[in-house]
């Protein structure tokens, strides 16, 4: 009798592999900090690489200050990819590295899982499509967010101890540099201030002052191109004339972070002589009684003032910089005699160097709309 034996067939269909991709963070600018996140890039590709059925997705690496924001562009696309569809696993270090809010780490967990997206965190050993991932979420995601809170509210602490002892937060500001606990002058930023000031008492606008300085390429505190809000922030900075106020903004909560202004909600604290001027305080009162007079010689009456927001406000992009254009008045309208006209941001603050466009009359734009539209 004749044996048969069934010899099984070579599968020939390749074997698909699961796309993974990882995320990391780093909670600051720190040499240390970006070092720690250039090894993480460098772990998850030898960690993901070393898998036969895994295949590299993507790498995610922010550096954001925290992990409540949400302003974490790479995080943003990986969620983005993930709800393209290229991506079937994603692997964190840990909880905290993903977010320290339990609201946002719980519903972007939710989120993936109903896209089939598994989200594996090393640390805690846990996977979010298992049966207890969730429920394991939560919990460690609670604690983390109390540990968040708890950190926040140390350091608030701090903070307002070294304000009651009058100690500044570091950093400093344009003319000054933060050095063991003291503000100390910056000899060529000092000479900046004191020409802003100069130059405003002497009868110079705002905004000529930030295109003056752009002209002469002289940079800001963070080498950005100067603008009216700077030059305004400049000239009503008491800290110029040596003294300090302290705790003028607070943080809202430990989620968002919002800054508000304190408007009492909590104690301020004025130093005085706790540093060295650049500014003399005569001349500082001087420029700050100037800003009112200012403000109050070309403030429209409100009887004066038409309707708001004008007729072609937001509609008109530059072609040149993408800015929106605003409708202006010169100085030689301040009766509003004369038809208003439209200009770009950028060439209103800055001039051509920065933006080549023109200024357009309202009439002429009235008058092309009509014929657009058959009026």
């Amino acid at each position: 009798m004749r044996e048969i034996t069934k010899i099984g067939g070579r599968n020939t269909q390749p074997v698909k592999r699961k796309r993974v991709a990882a995320y990391a963070r780093v909670s600051s600018g720190k040499d240390a900090q970006l070092h720690s996140l250039s090894a993480q890039i460098s772990y998850y590709n030898n960690y993901i690489g070393s898998r036969g059925d895994w295949e590299l997705a993507g790498i995610y690496a922010d550096e954001a200050m925290t992990g409540t924001k949400e302003n974490r562009p790479q995080f943003q696309k990986l969620l983005s990819d993930c709800r393209a569809g290229k991506i079937d696993m994603v692997i964190v270090k840990s909880i905290t590295r993903l977010a320290r809010n339990t609201v946002t780490l719980l519903e972007t967990a939710r989120e993936l899982k109903a896209l089939e997206i598994d989200i594996f965190f090393e640390k805690e050993n846990i996977h979010t499509l298992s049966t207890d991932g969730e429920l394991m979420l939560t919990l460690l995601a609670s604690f983390a967010q109390e540990e968040s809170r708890s950190a926040s509210e140390n350091v608030k602490w701090r903070i307002r101890k070294n304000f009651e002892r009058g100690i500044p937060t570091g950093g400093g500001l344009f003319g000054y540099r933060f050095k063991d606990g003291m503000l100390q002058v910056v000899p060529e930023e000092a000479e900046i201030v004191k020409q802003i000031f100069n130059n405003f008492l002497s009868g110079m606008g705002i905004a000529p002052i930030a295109k003056k300085l752009n002209r002469e390429g002289v940079p800001t505190r963070w080498g950005n191109l100067w603008s009216k809000s700077t030059i305004r922030g400049i000239l009503q900075r008491e800290t110029y004339t040596g003294n300090l106020l302290l705790q003028k903004t607070y943080r809202s909560d430990h989620i968002t972070k919002k800054k508000m202004i304190n408007y009492g909600e909590l104690p301020m604290y004025y130093v005085e002589d706790s540093h060295e001027a650049i500014i003399d305080r005569e001349t500082f009162q001087r420029v700050q009684n100037e800003l009112e007079r200012r403000a109050a010689e070309y403030s429209r009456p409100h009887t004066a003032r038409p309707a708001s927001p004008y007729l072609f406000t937001g509609m008109i992009r530059c072609g040149f910089c993408g800015r929106h254009f605003s409708r202006k008045l010169t100085a030689s309208d301040k009766k509003y005699t004369k038809k208003p006209q439209w200009v770009c941001s950028t060439f209103h603050v800055y001039g051509k160097s920065e933006c080549p466009s023109q200024r357009i009359p309202e009439d002429i734009l009235i008058a092309k709309t009509s014929e657009v539209l058959g009026y």
